[in-house]
């Protein structure tokens, strides 16, 4: 009788707490729906707000530019390394050359300078200019279809093991001399607006000369001798 006794005091007092705790639970639940109807409006803001980032992130991981993230901004101290073209290439053969230095595995810096490269040889491809590309030693990979078959290939040049890093380009004018060794331009986007080459260009062109100079440079690159 008593151990009865004690279980249906147990069984008692358990059906109050969990009768309670039921209470509770539904009191929480009755004021998280007020809360919800009175601010209707934000809510619904708020989840519009929500999606339509959602959706921007896919949209920019879609187009390829949330890659830009893993590529950190280095800056990136450049100099002409002491570049020396192949004897067949250099001297002063009246034509301008321009090499291009890639590394496969830099994918996304190689996309941006790619597009731009392509701009180049397509804006000059009246000038007196041949264009090369010296892959990073030790590596496999190819170009680009858009740029395929527009760069003649080399398997290296003397001094390029001192390069910094890579995508970077060497131009040498019409008479031989080197006048440009580092970047195609500053920022992780690489575009005519704030690209070092063209002025080079264009006054190589037009017969000016033009010194080599060093500099530090802060973009997306990706180290040459790693």
């Amino acid at each position: 009788m008593w151990r009865w006794k004690s279980n249906t005091c147990t069984s008692f007092r358990s059906a109050l707490s969990n009768g309670s705790i039921l209470m509770s639970i539904e009191a929480r639940l009755a004021k998280s729906y007020r809360f919800i109807k009175n601010n209707s409006r934000k809510v619904f803001i708020s989840l519009g707000v929500l999606a339509m980032f959602s959706m921007g992130t896919a949209l920019w991981n879609y187009f390829g530019f949330g890659g830009l993230s893993s590529f950190a901004e280095q800056a990136i101290v450049f100099d002409d390394s002491g570049l020396r073209l192949p004897d067949n290439l250099a001297g002063p053969t009246g034509r301008i050359r321009i090499v291009h230095f890639w590394d496969p595995a830099c994918k996304v810096c190689n996309r941006e300078t790619g597009a731009h490269l392509s701009y180049l040889i397509s804006m000059y491809r009246r000038a007196n200019i041949d264009f090369y590309s010296v892959r990073k030693p030790g590596t496999t990979g190819e170009l680009p279809s858009f740029l395929q078959g527009k760069l003649t290939p080399l398997d290296g040049i003397e001094g390029m093991d001192k390069i910094p890093a890579s995508p970077s380009v060497a131009i040498w004018g019409a008479d031989g001399r080197l006048a440009y060794a580092g970047p195609y331009s500053l920022g992780m986007v690489c575009t005519s607006a704030n690209s070092f080459v063209e002025p080079i260009i264009d006054k190589l062109v037009a017969g000016q000369a033009v010194e080599p100079f060093g500099m530090l440079a802060v973009g997306c690159y990706c180290r040459w001798n790693e």
